[in-house]
């Protein structure tokens, strides 16, 4: 995790510490990530030590939250690594385009993170791991951390993004924990599950010796350790195994090719080395049990500093995607450029890893051009303004728009040429008609859309207005011409001024005119909704969102969305997702306090079976306020309510 010893135990000045609000910070002015490289993912913040999932076609990236320190000048610190304690998700299925799901904030100790910590017994969370694991039927995800160098945590949600929650209350693993006696350093998990479902937990570092270790201790620190891992994931079995790791420093990584286990780890600096453990690499071992012996075969990732400007400590994640092998790592490379100097702060990178014949591995060749896109991205679905190739200028935060992912997010600190970027847009033979974006504002602006670079062709200008503010949010829509075939598209950002002009939520293109394939937006009954004798549940699967929501056989129970926005005052087709056993059930339809209609609600066939009804609904321009009430002492269950246009009037 890190270079230098003397700084892992920092209990007291990570409790200390500055926490930054919801958006992540960064010098925004240097375009970095260059248009046309994939490396480094991000230049918008910082990132370390990745750790790479893959779900359902994407690789989630989880990442330390190295952030900037200043001195009382404004100039850059060197990095304390202080601020090591949320933890930064990233996702991409093309490798190219990069979707920002913001930061967990996973240490809890003392109030860290405004008091949002979820493990409150933390202090730090430090080069996480994350993996998924099929329990009951259903999909259970794990976010294991480092609390600083004294113990590994784990979180449990059910996405890859959260919403997350301490199932402990305490570490997994500790100094107290059998088989970790020895162990210097009580961080950098890695987790493995295998075939059979079973996991499997790996972790450690430092070498013994305190400051001055033999030459002996360096060789042979033996502070590496795996864990059987219980069922639940969240429990150990036995004693923890030492992995007699030549020259270990830290970073534990793991992965399984044609059933044979790779422990790989980052080696250490001190001492003198025999060739076939250079220093700074990535050396790495193999087995054909999950839980060793380890046999030494040799190292595959040089130090960033042969590659690229600064070197520093190595931190490394091997992952297969769509049949292809990858190692994910980080280097300085942006603090390099942004200020001339590392100092400290990591970036994520990939590049792809491969095998020889006799399951060997080839040396990586690390650069900036990093992977070609593996896909193009569909622009007629609802993209995410924070899911980014390229930028300038920007930053991300929370966001209180309704309708998107868990953990949504928004691209803010917008200024007069800034711009966003994604690569390889496919827009088809017809092509593209008409543009949609959900903004917020309070003072205007206006949103430019170029074809291939910055100031490549223009296909469309969409006026943002002052909403109201910056959390009122607004779709705005405009015409599209000449918009076919494959593209990088650039929204460039236009306004008067110095302020920041507006947030963009989202944005999504359509291949009619007045947007007749926008597929609306979508608000969850269980979010920013006002419940009167109902509740949220997660008892039957099959929902999106955290819940749904059950009216608990009440009469006059009621969801209430209080910011249903509409863009143009008319007709809109709102669609319920619902679930009801058997019979039919009527809800009666209120917008803006007045009643429109009845809706009967027939039966799905059980309540994991969910289906959608649409009706037709006038709404006023800017905010609505709808309803939904029981008229009986009965309801569905409702999962989530969508408004979109309606085009065939």
């Amino acid at each position: 995790m890190k270079k230098r010893r003397g700084i892992i135990l920092l209990g007291a000045l990570i409790l200390s510490s500055f926490i930054m609000g919801g958006t992540t910070y960064a010098d925004s002015n240097t375009v970095v990530k260059e248009v046309g490289r994939s490396n480094p993912l991000i230049d918008h913040h910082l990132g370390a030590d990745p750790a790479a999932l893959s779900f359902n076609g994407r690789v989630y990236l989880y990442l330390s939250s190295d952030q900037y320190e200043y001195n009382q000048n404004g100039s850059i610190k060197d990095n304390s690594f202080a601020n090591l304690n949320q933890v930064y998700i990233i996702s991409s299925s093309d490798m190219v385009n990069w979707t920002d799901h913001g930061a967990v904030p996973v240490a809890g100790a003392n109030g860290l993170n405004g008091g949002r910590g979820i493990a409150k017994w933390a202090w730090g969370s430090w080069a996480p791991a994350a993996a998924v694991k099929k329990i009951n039927g259903k999909d259970k995800f794990f976010l294991y951390f480092a609390n600083s160098g004294a113990g590994i945590g784990v979180l449990t949600a059910d996405s890859p993004t959260g919403p997350w929650k301490d199932p402990l209350g305490k570490a997994l693993v500790s100094g107290s924990t059998p088989g970790m006696s020895g162990v210097v350093w009580m961080f950098d998990p890695a987790v493995l599950v295998d075939d059979d479902g079973s996991g499997y937990l790996y972790c450690g570092g430092g070498i013994p010796g305190d400051k001055n270790p033999s030459q002996w201790q360096i060789a042979n620190p033996k502070t590496a350790r795996v864990l059987k891992l219980g069922n639940d994931m969240t429990s150990v079995q036995g004693a923890a195994k030492t992995i007699d790791a030549p020259y270990m420093f830290e970073d534990s990584g793991i992965h399984k090719y044609k059933g044979v286990y790779y422990y790989s780890y980052c080696i250490n600096f001190n001492g003198n080395h025999p060739w076939d453990t250079p220093k700074g690499e990535i050396g790495y071992m193999t087995s054909n049990n999950p839980m060793g012996p380890f046999s030494y075969k040799g190292h595959f990732l040089k130090n960033p500093g042969n590659f690229f400007p600064s070197g520093g400590n190595n931190h490394h994640s091997v992952f297969q995607l769509n049949n292809q092998w990858y190692v994910a790592y980080h280097t300085q490379v942006v603090s390099q450029v942004k200020y001339g100097s590392g100092k400290g702060y990591r970036s994520p990178h990939i590049n792809k890893l491969a095998y020889n014949g006799d399951g060997s591995i080839q040396e990586v060749k690390a650069d900036y051009n990093g992977i070609s896109q593996l896909a193009n991205l569909n622009p007629y679905e609802r993209v995410e303004a924070e899911t980014i190739a390229w930028n300038r200028g920007i930053l991300t935060e929370n966001t209180s728009a309704s309708g998107g992912p868990v953990s949504n997010q928004q691209v803010t600190n917008i200024h007069n040429g800034d711009f966003i970027a994604v690569g390889n847009a496919d827009f088809g033979s017809e092509g593209a008609k008409s543009f949609k974006a959900n903004v917020a504002s309070s003072v205007g602006g206006k949103i430019e859309i170029h074809l291939d670079k910055e100031n490549g062709r223009l296909v469309g200008a969409v006026d943002v207005p002052n909403t109201g503010g910056d959390r009122n949010f607004r779709e705005v829509q405009t015409t599209i011409s000449n918009a076919t075939g494959v593209h990088n598209v650039f929204f460039v950002f236009r306004g008067n001024g110095n302020q920041q002009l507006f947030q963009f939520e989202s944005w999504q293109f359509s291949k009619d005119e007045g947007g007749g394939s926008y597929q609306g937006t979508t608000y969850e009954a269980e979010r920013d909704t006002t419940l009167v004798n109902s509740a949220v549940e997660s008892l039957y699967t099959g929902y999106t969102g955290e819940g749904y929501v059950n009216f608990n056989a009440y009469s006059g129970a009621s969801i209430q969305w209080n910011k249903v926005l509409c863009t143009i005052s008319g007709t809109k087709n709102i669609t319920f997702r619902y679930a009801l056993e058997s019979g039919t059930r009527n809800l009666d339809l209120y917008v803006n306090g007045n009643k429109i209609k009845s809706v009967e609600f027939p039966a799905t066939g059980s309540w994991t079976n969910w289906r959608e009804i649409t009706v037709q609904v006038p709404l006023t321009e800017g905010d609505n306020v709808l309803r939904i009430e029981t008229t009986g002492e009965e309801g569905p269950n409702i999962d989530n309510m969508n408004a979109a246009p309606n085009f065939d009037l």
